[in-house]
């Protein structure tokens, strides 16, 4: 067991922050970029999305299943895939925000052309971060630990995610895609350099009898676990919760509050408190367990962001407290989840060796929830009425349900699902082995 110092934390966490600097801009800048600078409507886009996304999720199990044998093969090998992914991570992104003009002249009138560019780019794009982050992941979980150890782990990626979230929210607008571009390919190279210098993931040779007969067996064996299924039911339903709000957040900003230009302001308020707020939870581990402190950030979170629904035109100061409490509530979303992950990995021995099966269908998970966020609500909003730059009152109610009161009842049903997980399995620190690996 490697108990991070403030060195390795930052060995290993510092890939955290590039992973997520590019994020922001995908899911949150890139729907109303696409719809404002080249006219895509919200219903192509959504499409788009949803298509591009549910591919890349269906790849992530894949990809999970060959970052276990990269890990097993050594840690040369595994600089060479981050190396390879790192660069074509960049080169996605690139693309994405400055198509050629060879693209823009195909298929004058219809925007087949940037259609496709979009489609390959996205790909590339979310293929390589695919990579990144399964890979990134696991290392965390393959240096063992207890609750509190695994929590700090992830606690130093998710806390360097969010300084790249910080900067993205800010860089775009003031500086341009052109410097974010160059600052994201940097970030990268450092933060893969970090890793291979930090704390060694280990490479645990199973014994013969605990190994799959064939790799498909291997790649779905996460699925025998019930304790995980029930742990990814609830991570669907929150991260619906948190993707729907982050995919509509500028059309909100811009439509609802008529607020143009302060989108970078209140990302930067809502990442920061989360930012601020990781101490605390890791605090709040160590006193109640994860299971309950991950209930007490979801709690916190509707209490914090339900208050959306009730501003409107100008209200600036008062969006702003309500991204600075619904942000720190974000910390614990982030640093729980994975932690609670590794410790059902770290029950069921047998699969100790095999994060990246879990990490992948996790990963999978996580980019579902996206893909829906944007594939369902865009369209829907555009069949009740809404379209960006409107002031018609149908269209702008359809717009506050979908940003503000849609997410709080997803995360009400996610905030029951976790409370069933935890009377089965987690139940005042206890774990029921029996029904913990029962399939």
């Amino acid at each position: 067991m490697t108990i991070p110092s403030v060195r390795s934390g930052l060995q290993y966490g510092a890939l955290g922050l590039p992973l997520s600097f590019v994020a922001l801009p995908l899911y949150v800048y890139m729907p109303s970029y696409y719809a404002n600078e080249f006219g895509m409507s919200l219903t192509l886009l959504g499409a788009l999305l949803l298509g591009v996304r549910i591919f890349d999720a269906i790849t992530d199990p894949v990809i999970g299943q060959l970052a276990d044998d990269v890990f097993q093969r050594g840690l040369k090998l595994t600089a060479w895939v981050l190396g390879v992914s790192a660069v074509f991570l960049w080169l996605g992104f690139t693309g994405l925000f400055f198509p050629p003009q060879l693209f823009f002249d195909m298929g004058k009138g219809n925007g087949s052309g940037l259609l496709i560019w979009a489609v390959l780019a996205l790909l590339l794009t979310y293929l390589s971060y695919g990579v990144l982050t399964i890979v990134h992941q696991s290392w965390a979980a393959r240096l063992r630990g207890d609750d509190q150890t695994q929590s700090k782990w992830v606690s130093w990626r998710e806390g360097f995610a969010l300084v790249g979230v910080l900067v993205a929210s800010v860089l775009p607008s003031v500086s341009g895609m052109g410097t974010t571009s160059v600052v994201l390919g940097l970030t990268l190279a450092m933060g893969a350099v970090a890793l291979m210098l930090g704390p060694a993931p280990s490479r645990n040779v199973h014994d013969p009898k605990h190994v799959a007969p064939r790799r498909w067996a291997q790649m779905v064996q996460p699925w025998h676990i019930s304790a995980y299924r029930g742990l990814i039911v609830v991570f669907l339903l929150n991260g619906i919760a948190s993707a729907i709000p982050a995919t509509l957040l500028l059309f909100f900003v811009n439509d609802r509050l008529m607020a143009q230009g302060w989108e970078g302001l209140f990302l930067f308020i809502y990442f920061a408190l989360a930012t601020g707020s990781m101490p605390a939870w890791i605090a709040c581990v160590a006193r109640w367990g994860l299971s309950r402190t991950w209930l007490i950030g979801m709690a916190l979170a509707i209490a914090g962001f339900i208050g959306a629904a009730f501003i409107g035109a100008g209200d600036i100061v008062a969006f702003a407290l309500i991204c600075a409490a619904s942000g720190f509530a974000l910390g614990a979303d982030l640093a729980l989840p994975a932690a609670l992950l590794a410790k059902v990995i770290r029950r069921h021995e047998a699969d100790v060796g095999r994060e990246g099966a879990y990490f992948g269908w996790w990963s999978s998970a996580a980019k579902l929830n996206l893909a829906l966020a944007a594939g369902l609500a865009l369209p829907l909003l555009e069949w009740l009425g809404y379209s960006p730059g409107t002031q018609d009152a149908a269209g702008l109610f359809a717009l506050t349900v979908g940003y503000a009161v849609l997410p709080c009842i997803l995360k009400l049903f996610a905030m029951g699902a976790l409370w069933v997980w935890r009377m089965n399995f987690d139940r005042k620190g206890e774990v029921n082995e029996h029904v913990w690996h029962s399939a």
